[in-house]
């Protein structure tokens, strides 16, 4: 339609399937993050899918990622001998060094998960 609508669709399909083809076909289809319907639409007439995004796991990135600049923001303080650090010993800044890690090991691990499921996809 001209006015930017989208086209109403009248026509079904009716496609019998298994209960675990049914169950892998709406898992594709959340990881294309399109409806069944829409999935099964675009795959039956040969679009291409083009990768999606998993908000999701981009949402765990910007955490970790939030987390790292907060603790790499002490370090730094506590570096420029700031006041508001001078409270920190150095088993805490050993304990700060290691949540460091951590949060650097579940970057790689949520950035593995991503890779994964686009290859998967």
């Amino acid at each position: 339609m001209k006015d930017g609508r989208k086209k109403p669709r009248y026509q079904h399909l009716r496609v019998p399937v298994l209960p675990q083809e049914k169950v892998a076909i709406e898992a594709l289809a959340k990881q294309a993050h399109r409806p069944v319907a829409r999935y099964l639409r675009e795959v039956g007439l040969g679009y291409k899918l083009h990768s999606a995004v998993d908000l999701e796991a981009v949402g765990r990135l910007a955490k970790v990622n939030g987390d790292l600049g907060r603790l790499g923001g002490l370090l730094k303080l506590w570096l420029a001998g700031d006041g508001r650090t001078a409270r920190f010993t150095p088993a805490m800044v050993e304990v700060l060094l290691g949540r460091i890690a951590a949060q650097q090991e579940e970057l790689a691990r949520v950035m593995q998960e991503i890779v994964t499921a686009r290859r998967g996809a």
